[in-house]
């Protein structure tokens, strides 16, 4: 009997250590990755290509992580996981608060550059305002002026060239825009301001240049016509008047 009593006890033991494993199997949270399992995640998805997934890892353990040795890779990850991805506005974003978090970091040059290019690959449309072309020039030239020796200083000056015949080639496009509406001297304007400041481009300005001639005549011509209507509308005035 006592036998018996014994075994009924360790079994209703080891039933209720089982059902506390039970328990917590489905009843507490499962434990969170950690920040190297989050880091090793992300960049195991980069490589697949799966950026969308590699950003929400690096987010992941940019959040619950930020003191961790991962959290500066994992925010640089974040942001070329955005760029690869085609997401410019965030990988600029992510970019850009990364130098402000880490401005001394030993990949802070390219990070840099980054920020350069990710302004740079966001203005793909030429009838849209230019704001992130000037934002990458600012970026591409601290690159040269803050480390002319450094490793992306020349691709920089490149990017700047890039940059410039976007702005040029914008300017053009909105004079063009005035001829067709033949708005000849606002046209005159846009063209002189291309042949005045991007020397640097020959082709665009001697394009500009051509069509600033033709578009001062063609304005010179309108004004002698709106003259000539506005004095014979006087004479008609006065004769009708007698």
């Amino acid at each position: 009997m006592k036998r018996l009593s014994r075994l009924m006890a360790a079994m209703l033991m080891l039933f209720g250590l089982s059902g506390c494993g039970y328990i917590d199997y489905f009843l507490l949270p499962p434990p969170e990755d950690t920040a190297q399992e989050l880091y090793e995640a992300g960049a195991e998805a980069m490589q697949e290509k799966d950026y969308l997934q590699a950003a929400e890892r690096f987010q992941q353990l940019k959040d619950r992580y930020p003191f961790s040795p991962y959290a500066a890779r994992a925010e640089i990850g974040l942001g070329d996981a955005y760029y690869l991805a085609e997401m410019y506005v965030a990988a600029s974003d992510a970019y850009i608060e990364f130098e402000a978090l880490h401005p001394r970091h030993e990949n802070i040059q390219y990070v840099l550059f980054q920020v350069g290019m990710a302004n740079y690959s966001s203005a793909t449309a030429i009838d849209k305002p230019m704001d992130r072309i000037n934002t990458a020039i600012e970026y591409f030239r601290r690159i040269i002026e803050e480390y002319p020796d450094g490793q992306y200083a020349a691709q920089a000056a490149e990017y700047i060239v890039h940059c410039r015949r976007k702005l040029a080639e914008h300017e053009v496009f909105v004079a063009d825009f005035y001829w067709k509406l033949e708005r000849y001297g606002a046209a005159w304007e846009r063209y002189r301001f291309v042949v005045e400041n991007y020397t640097d481009l020959p082709d665009v300005v001697a394009y500009a240049e051509q069509r600033a001639t033709v578009a001062y005549l063609r304005q010179q011509e309108s004004n002698s016509e709106e003259q000539r209507e506005t004095e014979q509308g006087s004479w008609k005035k006065w004769l009708d008047w007698l």
